[in-house]
């Protein structure tokens, strides 16, 4: 049964039952995403460098002229984070080294590890539990937020865990008011990122570990909420329109780089769960492995407008490492700063949701489903504000704000329309920032 609503609307626009794709593209599936993995594979064997030397992708199309200095805009998104987690102790920034506990004890926020030993609870039900109406002292009862006594969400890293990231913030621009769009995890914040609306999606898919979207194993479901707070439980596929939509309608050049299928991570390929992107012909020309990107970032190749998500390992959810995913997120930065778009370029660097981590600001409450709890947001940019704090409230429709307030492109629903566009943190008229190029680390 499709549910049919106008599309912009912001609401439950579509579902459909799982469709059936044309032996034309499950040969094209075939012959493209099962080889893929192999490459992926060897490029992990081989180590990311020659990964990203080893591979590129078609020369992008022409766009239209754009009036302005930023000819490219990359939105970089990694995976739970709070920004006390990361950016708690960083100077004159809105953060904190304490917090208070469901017993109302305060308790200083230890150390996190490179490495968790395991994931903590960041669904929809977990988020409001932590929040708890406002008060921000209920994380130690998420999922696996207190064993036996430890509470890995009541930790934070310092400089010296991440100090690639704190050279970015201390360089360029850091937002200390970004919260993730939905009080929830990565499969709805995810869809924000590119359409401004999770189609009343509350929580990532059952039945589907590999696969979020039109090509989950059948019998696979997702929490769907209405705004009276209704709850169905459809197949995690949808349509409804993007900014991918509204930019090929305008005729700039657009890329999603992911995990391929086959490869963790892969699901953090939100247009997968598009349906009329999943199954149309942009499906194959411009969504692309992640380690593409390095390679066309270097040859001057990118998109006006590009995503771009990691393999799970260089995703830093745990439990995978924070130095890796540290490096790998260098190694692409590096690749725009030692290409020739850099001078051209704004980088979005982000993380998806809390991850189940403490932050002691409350989030706004916009709407029936946000805001989540606050992430970790820096702009790198030759047009950044170097060393600005911005405290402007943000949300990850906000990156399709800044596309429609510089590109002007028409909004997709009421979230963006009402987002602020990020522009607060750059300066388009002075003289342009250097690049900043850094050196991945050893990790523990």
């Amino acid at each position: 049964m499709l549910l049919q609503g106008r599309a912009g609307s912001g609401g439950m626009i579509g579902m459909s039952k799982r469709p059936r794709a044309d032996s034309k593209t499950r040969h094209h599936v075939s012959m493209h995403r099962y080889l893929a993995p192999v490459a992926a594979l060897m490029c992990a064997l081989l180590g990311m460098a020659g990964c990203s030397a080893a591979s590129g992708s078609h020369p992008v199309p022409p766009s239209p002229p754009i009036n302005g200095p930023i000819k490219h805009v990359v939105f970089l998104i990694k995976e739970n984070r709070s920004f006390d987690n990361y950016f708690g102790t960083f100077p004159d920034a809105n953060g904190a080294t304490s917090g208070d506990i469901s017993s109302g004890t305060r308790v200083l926020l230890g150390h996190t590890p490179d490495q968790l030993p395991y994931d903590l609870g960041h669904g929809w039900q977990a988020s409001r539990l932590a929040v708890n109406g406002g008060k921000m002292n209920q994380f130690n009862l998420i999922l696996r937020g207190d064993v036996n006594g430890l509470m890995l969400g009541m930790t934070q890293m310092q400089q010296s865990d991440i100090p690639n990231y704190w050279a970015y913030a201390q360089n360029f621009a850091l937002a200390d008011n970004m919260f993730s769009s939905l009080s929830g995890p990565s499969f709805p914040n995810h869809l924000y990122a590119v359409a401004a609306q999770s189609g009343g999606i509350i929580n990532n898919p059952r039945g589907s570990p590999q696969v979020w979207g039109c090509d989950s194993p059948s019998g696979a479901t997702v929490d769907v909420m209405d705004a009276r707070g209704n709850l169905t439980h459809p197949y995690p596929c949808f349509d409804f329109q993007t900014m991918v939509d509204v930019l090929q309608n305008a005729g700039f050049s657009w890329r999603y780089y992911s995990a391929p299928m086959g490869v963790k991570g892969f699901v953090w390929n939100t247009l997968d769960a598009i349906k009329h992107i999943r199954f149309g012909s942009l499906w194959q020309s411009n969504v692309l492995p992640a380690s593409n990107f390095a390679q066309d970032a270097r040859n001057g190749n990118l998109a006006t407008v590009t995503w771009l998500t990691p393999e799970a390992v260089f995703s830093e959810h745990p439990p995978y490492s924070t130095c890796a995913g540290e490096n790998w997120t260098v190694q692409q930065i590096n690749a725009i700063m030692q290409g020739p778009e850099w001078a051209s370029t704004v980088v979005f660097l982000t993380w998806d949701d809390f991850g189940g981590f403490y932050d002691h600001v409350p989030p706004p409450t916009v709407d029936t489903y946000g805001l989540g709890i606050r992430v970790p947001l820096i702009i790198i940019s030759p047009f950044s504000k170097k060393g600005v704090i911005s405290h402007t409230q943000y949300e990850f429709s906000s990156f399709l704000a800044f596309l429609e307030s510089y590109l002007h492109l028409p909004s997709l629903t009421q979230r963006d329309r009402g987002a602020n566009d990020l522009l607060d943190t750059m300066d388009l008229t002075e003289q342009p920032l250097p690049p900043l190029v850094l050196t991945p680390r050893t990790c523990p």
